[in-house]
């Protein structure tokens, strides 16, 4: 059974670094330099929904002023390619907590 059988976002996939540079600098502006890549594992209710890495970019002349964003990326059941691109916040403060958000966001967009 996957992830997506659940709904939520499915197993990452690698992809390269530039490539999720790139997602984070479109999206969010400034010029993004990487730090690490770092294993991130999120379930809920005893079903894993994440396992994959998850890149830390430090941001410098970011327009809201953000210094960090984590940054992944997978390919759907349609073999589509998907990025995932957060800042870094007072309440998104680390890797792990910007999975959960995206994760959260994503159930939120479903059940609208």
């Amino acid at each position: 059974m996957t992830s997506t059988d659940h709904g939520l976002l499915p197993f990452m996939t690698e992809f390269t670094r530039s490539e999720l540079k790139k997602a984070v600098e479109a999206e969010h502006g400034g010029n993004a330099t990487f730090v690490q890549a770092v294993p991130v594992h999120e379930s809920h209710n005893g079903v894993n929904v994440w396992d994959g890495f998850v890149h830390i970019f430090d941001l410098q002349n970011n327009p809201r002023g953000a210094f960090r964003a984590y940054a992944w990326s997978y390919e759907g059941d349609d073999r589509e390619r998907r990025f995932f691109t957060v800042l870094h916040t007072p309440q998104i403060n680390g890797p792990r907590k910007a999975v959960a958000t995206a994760i959260v966001m994503r159930w939120r967009a479903r059940d609208s």
